[in-house]
């Protein structure tokens, strides 16, 4: 049975949170936060279960069937967990719950009860609060029962939780730094067995093979995109071999106790990047390495995408690939030629979502101004589809697709790569590929 001892994160820390967002909300409002539903995947059959992210924040809380509650009447914290009661014939099944009494001995929380008295329990203290706080569009039963019972307007509690999450706090940090130290050592196994012909699945096996023998899971499904294939920015395929001559894009991380990592490294599956394959790679890892230089505390989010914008803007043209003037190559706002070659984001946010809150994904401008204990992801890349009709490159660099992606932990005393330990210079690349054949 998963308790919540088996974190590093302390109880008194969940408290703390569940203190924070007391005294960030209005006075006398109930807080209500329902877990994620179980998902079928076919028939009587269903996906792995993965709790929402704001509960397991608040209260590490893993098992479906549940709703938390925080009150903040009188000035003063109670949280209640609605868990669902022990019920041994589908414990034989399914496997063992936890239930109300076990939840309120193991978990932090302040009351429990069965999520078979949800609504009438809710319904009295819907009665005795001024303001509702509730993630909608969680579990439409629990939106109805609200619905019954409170007309008023309806505030969003992720306003103050994704300010709250977006700064880590030492436990956090450490299972992450946890999940970044499984992913590298992941990539290099996959490194190590990458040969000619090898199939992107195989990739794909080996990096979640290690993932589950270090008792983790993917934070995301693993793009292994060789040849053209690396091109496809979001490609999961994962079903075709890699050539020769061709490099393999693999975009893979686990998450530990929920906190995820993200990285991506790209090889040569023969052991040795061509003189093309070269230029490119060279060219993103200098970009990469501006980007993480520019993550400094105080700085503003585009501050890192315009390091890398600018390196690889210039790199293109240097490389022939462009022909135009830097000035055309950028644009006024980072919107230039270049963006035929390079159409995502530098990185994002990165914590209990792999995609994470706080702001900063491409688009959503202009991003939150970096501060000590957010943790963000640095990953420009370069992608020559020979596929697209749109573009027109040299034909050397064609099918060729590069990315390099890092974690990376702000500090006031400058960026820690969290994903260190993950090789990516072309010498270190160069004597793992194959070293395990």
């Amino acid at each position: 049975m998963t308790i919540m001892h088996d974190t590093v994160v302390s109880e008194s820390e969940y408290f703390q949170r569940q203190d924070d967002l007391v005294s960030k909300i209005l006075p006398n409002s109930l807080v209500i936060i329902p877990n994620n539903l179980a998902s079928v995947r076919s028939n009587d059959t269903k996906y792995p279960y993965r709790a929402n992210s704001y509960m397991i924040y608040l209260t590490n809380w893993l098992e479906p069937s549940s709703v938390l509650s925080i009150s903040n009447s009188d000035g003063l914290r109670e949280t209640t967990l609605y868990v669902k009661p022990r019920d041994i014939e589908k414990e034989i099944w399914e496997g063992r719950i936890i239930g109300p009494e076990g939840a309120l001995s193991n978990w932090p929380i302040d009351s429990s009860n069965s999520i078979l008295e949800f609504e009438n329990s809710i319904k009295n203290l819907l009665a005795k609060h001024s303001n509702l706080y509730l993630i909608v569009g969680v579990d439409s039963e629990i939106d109805n029962i609200i619905k019954k019972y409170w007309h008023k307007e309806i505030l969003d509690p992720r306003v103050q939780l994704d300010e709250m999450r977006s700064i880590k706090s030492e436990s956090e940090i450490k299972l992450m730094k946890t999940a970044s130290s499984i992913s590298s050592d992941a990539h290099v196994k996959a490194m190590a067995i990458s040969r000619p012909g090898i199939g992107e699945w195989e990739i794909q096996a080996s990096i979640e093979g290690h993932f589950t023998m270090c008792r983790s899971t993917n934070s995301y499904n693993p793009i292994v995109g060789g040849g053209d294939n690396s091109t496809i920015l979001h490609y999961s395929t994962n079903l075709e071999t890699v050539g020769e001559n061709e490099l393999v894009l693999v975009d893979a991380g686990c998450e530990v106790n929920g906190y995820a990592s993200d990285i991506t490294r790209t090889w040569p599956v023969s052991g040795k990047f061509t003189q093309s394959q070269r230029d490119i790679y060279e060219l993103v890892l200098e970009a990469e390495l501006s980007a993480i230089e520019a993550c400094q505390a105080g700085s503003p989010w585009i501050n890192m995408h315009k390091a890398a914008s600018e390196v690889l803007a210039k790199g293109l043209i240097d490389l022939g690939i462009l022909n135009c003037s830097y000035e055309e190559a950028i644009g006024k706002n980072l919107d230039g030629e270049y963006r035929k070659f390079f159409m995502h984001g530098t990185g994002h946010m990165l914590g209990l979502d792999v995609h994470d809150v706080g702001g900063g994904r491409q688009g959503d401008k202009p991003g939150p101004e970096l501060a000590p204990g957010m943790v963000v992801t640095i990953e420009p890349g370069l992608y020559f589809a020979a596929w697209r009709e749109d573009i027109s490159v040299p034909q050397k660099y064609s099918g060729i697709g590069v990315r390099i992606e890092d974690d990376v932990l702000i500090t006031e005393d400058g960026p820690v790569v969290l994903t260190e330990m993950c090789p990516k210079t072309i010498d270190e690349i160069e004597s793992i590929v194959g070293s395990a054949l």
